[in-house]
């Protein structure tokens, strides 16, 4: 009883790191970056890339770690990790963590 708790633990907290990758990620692009180039203020790309670079380790961090203790197959965890480079997959990532930790039936990502 104790080991599932805390591996619903562990998958509900790499989906919140899933969104914090994602929407740093999602900043980092779509704000930052454009104000860097258009705005002629490059700031934002100096506090927002750092802040992105930790949430993206932070997740891969996670991610390996269940990965390490059997929480995640392999492919899971692939599809996982890809979903951190491409804008906006990070939030179906949370969605597909976030219904597993549920318990409902696997859908999309993990195909």
């Amino acid at each position: 009883m104790e080991r599932g708790y805390a591996d619903l633990k562990s998958l509900r907290w790499l989906g919140i790191a899933a969104l914090v990758e994602a929407t740093t990620l999602l900043l980092l692009v779509g704000v930052a970056v454009p104000l860097k180039h258009l705005g002629d203020w490059p700031l934002a790309v100096r506090v927002l890339g750092p802040v992105h670079g930790f949430a993206f380790v932070a997740y891969l961090w996670l991610l390996l770690r269940l990965l390490g203790a059997g929480l995640l197959s392999r492919g899971e965890a692939a599809r996982l990790g890809v979903s951190a480079l491409v804008p906006l997959a990070g939030y179906l990532a949370a969605r597909f963590l976030a219904r597993r930790v549920s318990g409902q039936p696997d859908r999309g990502l993990a195909r």
